[in-house]
């Protein structure tokens, strides 16, 4: 049975696993790094980068410490996520997703079901797509689940699926966990950019998901872990993203800085010129500011979770506003880089690599116009009874 947020008030917590996690992430960068290629050409992470995530821990980020994970604040996340998208944007992307997935299933879902998937202190990677709903009808002990779904990042990592459906009979959007092979994987990822992270389709046909795999897409309730998991599945989407973004555009600044270096000096060379000095730093300013502006939302959000509280309407929106900053700051820094870089850019390697994931990221719904909008909406007062349900802005107590 899931406790509710008045039964349950639960601290964030600050966790100490992180600052360790982070020196062997920097001890395994030049892997990740070394890897980059091999795993485009795969379409998922090769085995020894898959190996060295799991040895580090970086997949417990999210799982509640009572069940052998780190349970790391938001603002530790956004670190872990920005150092591993820095050595490769499609490792960052893959493990955003597998290591939310997988710490959110074993706060939300039932006390059974968790005992199951996380005994003895290990875990099953969860991935799977949460915001695009298939069918569901009730059925003795459970649901018979159908539907089709696409950008399943980490698939190929995971053991298990987690995916949303509405219920027939009720209309209530729950989220359903079932081992991998009880679905029809498509192994159709072939897209511009993020190559790696498998981000392939999945379907069922009435498959049978008993109720304890189940909760409610838009809970805030949880059964394990603290405050952390009070803000709901979209606000721990925005952490992950936002790393991701300032870990991309961070790693595409300093890229830019050796080649400018090497290339100083060389006759006629455009990084010499004083346009290029002015737009750098231009670039500089502008993800610093975008890191900031995310930091301090977080910061806030912190403090409400740690209080027992939930995020007011606005903290969700600046919560969205941040990330959606984040990663368009980050394409703008993107596209100065490209610009200087020349066609150093378009040859094969990290440059052009970076390039192709930096605009795939940008198509994720969470960075497109319509939260923007929503976003200038509500912030400029003319959504007064404006409430965020997933990443939708609706009405007041009226379900999108």
């Amino acid at each position: 049975m899931s406790q509710t947020i008045s039964e349950t008030v639960g601290q964030l917590n600050i966790s100490d696993e992180v600052p360790a996690l982070l020196e062997r992430i920097e001890d395994i960068s030049p892997l990740l790094m070394s890897q980059a290629a091999q795993n485009e050409e795969l379409g998922h992470l090769t085995d020894a980068a898959a190996k060295a995530l799991h040895d580090a821990g970086v997949f417990r980020i999210g799982i509640p410490r009572e069940l052998g994970g780190y349970e790391a604040s938001p603002r530790q996340v956004i670190e872990v996520i920005e150092k591993l998208s820095y050595a490769d944007a499609s490792t960052g992307w893959a493990v955003m997703a597998l290591q939310m997935i997988t710490g959110t299933t074993a706060a939300y879902q039932s006390a059974e079901a968790t005992a199951e998937m996380f005994a003895d202190g290990g875990y099953h990677l969860v991935a799977g797509q949460g915001t695009r709903l298939g069918s569901a009808k009730k059925t003795d002990g459970g649901y018979l689940v159908t539907g089709s779904w696409s950008f399943a990042s980490g698939l190929p990592h995971a053991t298990h699926i987690h995916t949303a459906a509405l219920v027939e009979e009720t209309g209530e959007p729950l989220i359903f966990t079932f081992p991998k092979e009880q679905a029809t994987i498509v192994d159709n990822w072939d897209v511009m950019g993020l190559k790696a992270t498998g981000s392939i389709d999945y379907s069922t046909k009435d498959l049978f998901v008993p109720e304890a795999y189940t909760y409610n897409v838009a809970t805030k309730d949880f059964v394990h872990g603290g405050g952390l998991y009070r803000m709901g599945l979209a606000n721990m989407s925005g952490i992950n993203h936002a790393g991701w973004a300032l870990g991309v555009g961070r790693r595409m600044l300093d890229e830019m800085k050796q080649l400018a270096q090497k290339k100083s000096g060389t006759p006629g060379t455009s990084v010499d010129t004083d346009q290029f000095a002015a737009e750098y730093a231009k670039a500089e300013a502008t993800l610093r500011s975008a890191r900031a502006f995310v930091m301090d939302v977080w910061a806030g959000n912190e403090a409400t979770l740690d209080s027992g509280g939930v995020l007011s309407a606005e903290q969700e929106t600046l919560t969205r506003l941040a990330l959606n900053n984040a990663t368009w700051s980050a394409h703008e820094v993107c596209m100065t880089v490209y610009k200087w870089a020349a066609t150093a850019a378009l040859r094969e390697g990290d440059l052009q690599r970076f390039f192709r994931d930096m605009h795939a990221g940008t198509q994720h719904m969470t960075s497109g116009p319509v939260v923007l909008q929503a976003c200038g909406r509500m912030l400029s007062g003319l959504a007064k009874d404006g409430e965020w349900v997933f990443f939708s802005l609706v009405e007041k107590g009226k379900e999108k």
